[in-house]
């Protein structure tokens, strides 16, 4: 895989979503996700909706920009991010180096239809930490 469209590809489809969250000890993170093209098939559209009541719902719009890959990322809370993405070989990583919280997160194709991803993030330089993680299992292709 070396392109957003070969990217788009894999992901198009709905996933069941199954994780952790380190602030969450114990707690069964589950939800679904769907990619899918925008019209025009400029723009991938991720939408990701969680059982557990402490991890927000949300969308992000990944496309190119400027010519750099980029993804816009919106929950219910009201934040809005802006990430950067690049696709290396089996996976693919978003991240955010933005002055006191730094964010970044790494999915692997495990195969076909499984992907696997772990978050880590970085609050007012006070030094790396694991964040959500994320196993991820097609539903249905797109």
């Amino acid at each position: 895989m070396r392109s957003f469209d070969e990217l788009a590809t894999r992901l198009l489809g709905s996933w069941d979503l199954q994780g952790s969250h380190p602030l969450l000890p114990g707690d069964d993170i589950t939800g679904r996700a769907t990619f899918e093209w925008l019209d025009g098939h400029k723009f991938l559209i991720w939408r990701s909706q969680y059982d557990h009541p402490q991890i927000p719902d949300a969308m992000a719009v990944i496309g190119w920009a400027d010519d750099q890959l980029l993804m816009h990322y919106f929950d219910y809370r009201g934040v809005h991010r802006l990430y950067e993405v690049a696709v290396e070989g089996n996976q693919w990583r978003f991240w955010r180096d933005d002055a006191g919280f730094q964010q970044s997160f790494i999915a692997r194709f495990d195969d076909e239809d499984t992907m696997s991803g772990r978050g880590r993030m970085n609050r007012d330089d006070a030094g790396w930490e694991d964040d959500l993680a994320m196993t991820f299992r097609r539903r249905t292709a797109g």
